[in-house]
C-alpha cells in the first residue's frame, strides 16, 4: 500500500553518509519533531538525478530553510558509500545523504520501481515529501520518467 498525505513514516533503519563514515538512522528518530523536505531518487549518479533533482534542492535550500524546513534529505536505494560520493562530487553541503541500500524503505512506503530493464534491479520511484514531526504532510510522486512535481520549485510552492 501507497504511504498517504497523513500517514506516519514508517520505521526503518537507514545508513546516513557522514565525512566519518556511514552512520545508521532510525527513521523514527530523524522525522521526529521537525519539518524535513525529502526527496528520492532511482538512482544517484543518473543523468536526471544529477542534472536536475540534486541540484534543484541544493539551490533551493535556503529558501526551503527560510520557509520552515529544518533539513533536506535525499533517499536513493544505494549504499552509503555511493550516497557520500555523490555528496562530495556534486558539492550539495545543505543535502543530508540517506542510502536505503535494500530498499526496505522504499517498500515500507509503496514506492518502490522495477529498474530491471535498466540493470538497476528495484528501485524507489522519484517522489519528494515534507515530512512534519513524522507526517506526511505533502507527497509528490512523479510518473516514471517525468521530473516536475517532485522537484524543489513545486515544493516551495506548496510551503
Amino acid at each position: 500500500m501507497k504511504i498517504s498525505e497523513g500517514d506516519k513514516i514508517p520505521q526503518v533503519k537507514l545508513t546516513k553518509a557522514t565525512e566519518g563514515g556511514p552512520e545508521s538512522v532510525d527513521t523514527r528518530e530523524f522525522f521526529a519533531g521537525r519539518k524535513v523536505a525529502l526527496f528520492a531518487v532511482p538512482g544517484a549518479f543518473t543523468p536526471t538525478c544529477s542534472a536536475k533533482h540534486l541540484p534543484g534542492f541544493a539551490e533551493k535550500a535556503d529558501e526551503l530553510k527560510a520557509k520552515g524546513i529544518d533539513e533536506i534529505a535525499c533517499i536513493s536505494v544505494n549504499d552509503a558509500f555511493v550516497m557520500g560520493a555523490w555528496k562530495k562530487a556534486d558539492g550539495s553541503e545543505d543535502i543530508t545523504m540517506l542510502a536505503d541500500g535494500n530498499g526496505e524503505f522504499a517498500e515500507a512506503i509503496g514506492l518502490t520501481m522495477d529498474g530491471s530493464g535498466f540493470g538497476m534491479g528495484k528501485r524507489s520511484q522519484r517522489y519528494s515529501m515534507i515530512v512534519d514531526d513524522g507526517e506526511v504532510r505533502k507527497l509528490n510522486v512523479e510518473q516514471p520518467g517525468d521530473f516536475s512535481v517532485s522537484s524543489a520549485e513545486h515544493m516551495l510552492g506548496q510551503l
